[in-house]
C-alpha cells in the first residue's frame, strides 16, 4: 500500500489547536466532517474514543496512529495533523505527541485501517522522516517527505529482487565449462531450507539470520522457505547439485529426495536462528551426514542425523506436520464461530445468517482430527499413509462399539495415535512389499496399499484405539468438568507458562496442541485452556514491546524499531516476534 493515497492535502491540519487529548481529537474528527470523509461526526468520534478506551494509540517517539473502521467513512483516508507545542495523549513513552495520524475505513473495507497502520509503521522506523515531519510547513511538504521515503524503501526492496533475478539469470545463461572455471574462483556457496509448523515466523527469522551470517563469512547463500505463503526462492537441481553442502532447518516435513547424495545437516528451525554461524562453518567442514533418498541403494543406511534427527525430533516434526496442516480449519472455522456469535446476539438463534455461519465454523472443526492424523501419517509413510490417516482420525471423532461399548469418541487423542499407526503401519507394509517386481509397482499404490491399509487400520481403530482412548477421553473430560477453580486456575498457569517459555518451540506446540484437542473433545464448548494459552502466547511479545518503548536506552535502535513491531505481534498472538530479544 502506498500511503500517499491515503494522504489528502485538505484533510491536513498543520498546527493543532488543541492541547488535550480530546480537544485534538475533537478537532481532527471535525475536519474529517467538514470535508465530507465523514457523514456522521457523533458516531465516528465515539468509535475513536471507544478505541483509545482499550489502549492507548500513541505509540512514543512522538506519533500517534488513532483509527477506527466505521459506517460513517466515506473513503479511506489518512488524516496528518502537527501540533508544535505537543499534546499529552497518554502516550506509551509519556512523552508528548506532536504527530497523529488519524485513520479512518469504511465499515466495509477488507481491514484496510490495518493495511494503513503497517505502512505507516514501515515509514515512520526511520527517525529521519519523524524529524522532518516535526518541520514540514505545509501539506506539500508532508507529501514530499512520504514520497521520498517510500521511494527509498521501494528502491531498496526492488534491489533485492534485482539481485535475486540477476543471479538466477546468469546461473541459465553460463554454460558448463564457464561455470567450472568460474566456481574455482567463486564464493563458497550452499543452500539451505526453513520451514516452522505455522510459517510466519520462525522460517522467515531463520531465513534472515542465515543470509545475514553467510554475508559476514563471505559465503554464498540460497534458503528456500516453506512458510505461510506457500514454497517461495524454491531450490533449482542447478542450486543444489553446485552447493558444498544443504542446511534444513525445518520443524515440520520438507522435500528431501532432491537431496540425494548430498551432504546434509537437518536441523530444528530454532537453531537456524540462533546458530547460524556454526551450520554455515559445519556445512563448509563438510560435517554434515550424506543423505539417501528412500528407494536408494542406501536409503536404509541413512544416517539418523541426515534424514531427521533422534527418535525424539522424528515424532516432533511428524506432529508438527499435522498441526501445520490442521491450523487453518482453527483459524478459519474459529473466526467463522465467533461471527456466528456475534450475529446470534444482534439477529437470535433463528436467524438463517447465524445458523449458517455457526455450522460453517462447526463443519471446519469436525476435520481437526482428520486431517491432523492425515499428515501426521502422510509425514511418516508418505501419500499411501494419507487415507489411511484420515479415516482413522474421522473414526477417532465417532463413537464407536466393538468389544467395548464406547460412550464418547477417541477425540483428539485417539487422533493422534491413530496418525503414528497409519504412518508407521505404510512404512511397515512397503517393507512387506519390497520384494515384488517393479512390473506390479503400479498395484502396490493404487490397489494393494489402499486396500490392505485401510483394512488394517480399521480393525486397530475398532478394537483397539477407540476403546482404549474413548475411555481416557471420557476420564479426561470428566476431570476437567469437575475441577475446582483452584486447580483450573493451576493448570491455565502452567500453560500459560509453557506457551511463553519457548516462544514457539516445543512447550509452546504442546500447551497450543492440548488445549485445541481439549477444546474439539468437549464439543468446541470448554474455550477456557485455548484461553490461557492466548493469553501466555501474547505476553512475550507485548512485554518486549512495551520495555522497549519505556526503557528505550536499553536497547539498540533496531532493537527499539523491532520492539514496535511486537506491539502488532502480540496483539495477533505470534509469540515468535520475541525470539530475537530472548
Amino acid at each position: 500500500m502506498d500511503i500517499r493515497d491515503l494522504l489528502l492535502k485538505n484533510v491536513m491540519i498543520m498546527d493543532l489547536k488543541g492541547t488535550s487529548k480530546e480537544a485534538v481529537i475533537d478537532e481532527m474528527v471535525a475536519k474529517y466532517h467538514a470535508e465530507g470523509i465523514v457523514t456522521d461526526e457523533n458516531e465516528y468520534r465515539q468509535d475513536i474514543l471507544k478505541r483509545e478506551a482499550e489502549s492507548t494509540t500513541g505509540i512514543g517517539e512522538g506519533i500517534a496512529m488513532p483509527h477506527a473502521k466505521d459506517s460513517a467513512v466515506t473513503r479511506a483516508t489518512v488524516l496528518f495533523a502537527k501540533s508544535d507545542q505537543g499534546v499529552d495523549f497518554n502516550a506509551l513513552d509519556g512523552q508528548p505527541v506532536h504527530l497523529f495520524f488519524m485513520i479512518a475505513a469504511p465499515e466495509g473495507a477488507n481491514n484496510e485501517h490495518l493495511a494503513a497502520l503497517a505502512a505507516l509503521s514501515s515509514l515512520l522506523i526511520n527517525p529521519k522522516l519523524v524529524a522532518d515531519l516535526k518541520q514540514a510547513k505545509t501539506p506539500d511538504d508532508v507529501l514530499a517527505l512520504f514520497g521520498k521515503a517510500q521511494a527509498e524503501k521501494e528502491a531498496k526492496d526492488k534491489a533485492e529482487e534485482a539481485k535475486e533475478k540477476a543471479q538466477e539469470e546468469q546461473e541459465k545463461a553460463d554454460k558448463q565449462a564457464e561455470f567450472k572455471a568460474e566456481k574455482r574462483q567463486e564464493r563458497p556457496f550452499i543452500v539451505a531450507v526453513t520451514a516452522c509448523p505455522t510459517g510466519i515466523a520462525h522460517t522467515y527469522m531463520a531465513e534472515a539470520a542465515l543470509k545475514e551470517t553467510a554475508e559476514k563469512l563471505g559465503v554464498d547463500i540460497k534458503v528456500e522457505t516453506n512458510g505461510s505463503e506457500g514454497i517461495k526462492h524454491k531450490l533449482t537441481d542447478s542450486d543444489i547439485n553446485r552447493a558444498a553442502g544443504v542446511i534444513v532447518a525445518a520443524d515440520k516435513k520438507v522435500a528431501m529426495d532432491r537431496f540425494n547424495g548430498k551432504k546434509l545437516l537437518n536441523r530444528p528451525v530454532i537453531d537456524g536462528i540462533k546458530k547460524p554461524e556454526e551450520l554455515i562453518e559445519e556445512t563448509l567442514q563438510g560435517k554434515g551426514q550424506v543423505f539417501h533418498a528412500a528407494g536408494t541403494d542406501n536409503s536404509d543406511a541413512a544416517s539418523e542425523e541426515a534424514s531427521g534427527g533422534t527418535l525424539w525430533n522424528r515424532i516432533y516434526k511428524d506432529l508438527m506436520n499435522g498441526v501445520s496442516n490442521m491450523l487453518p480449519f482453527v483459524v478459519g472455522g474459529g473466526i467463522i464461530m465467533a461471527i456466528s456469535f456475534i450475529l446470534e446476539q444482534w439477529l437470535g438463534k433463528t436467524s438463517m445468517w447465524f445458523t449458517f455461519t455457526n455450522n460453517l465454523g462447526t463443519f471446519a472443526f469436525s476435520f481437526l482430527v482428520p486431517v491432523l492424523a492425515a499428515y501426521i501419517a502422510e509425514s511418516i509413510g508418505d501419500r499411501p499413509a494419507l487415507m489411511p490417516g484420515f479415516v482413522g482420525g474421522y473414526m477417532a471423532t465417532v463413537a464407536t462399539a466393538s468389544v467395548v461399548k464406547a460412550q464418547n469418541p477417541a477425540g483428539f487423542l485417539g487422533g493422534l495415535v491413530a496418525g503414528f499407526a497409519a504412518g508407521w503401519m505404510i512404512v511397515g507394509l512397503k517393507k512387506l512389499l519390497s520384494k515384488m517386481p517393479h512390473s506390479l509397482d503400479g498395484m502396490r499404490t493404487i490397489l494393494l496399499y489402499p486396500v490392505i491399509g485401510l483394512a488394517i487400520m480399521g480393525l486397530l481403530m475398532f478394537f483397539i484405539i477407540n476403546p482404549i482412548f474413548a475411555a481416557i477421553n471420557g476420564a479426561l473430560i470428566s476431570f476437567l468438568e469437575g475441577m475446582g477453580t483452584g486447580n483450573a486456575i493451576l493448570i491455565g498457569v502452567i500453560l500459560a507458562a509453557m506457551m511463553s517459555i519457548d516462544m514457539g518451540g516445543p512447550f509452546n506446540k504442546a500447551a497450543y496442541t492440548f488445549a485445541i484437542g481439549v477444546y474439539q473433545a468437549s464439543g468446541f464448548k470448554d474455550g477456557r485452556w485455548m484461553a490461557a494459552v492466548m493469553i501466555g502466547g501474547m505476553i512475550p511479545p507485548l512485554a518486549i514491546a512495551v520495555a522497549s518503548t519505556f526503557f528505550p536506552k536499553k536497547f539498540t535502535l533496531q532493537e527499539r524499531n523491532a520492539g514496535l513491531s511486537n506491539y502488532a505481534l502480540g496483539l495477533t498472538f505470534i509469540t515468535e516476534g520475541a525470539i530475537p530479544f530472548a
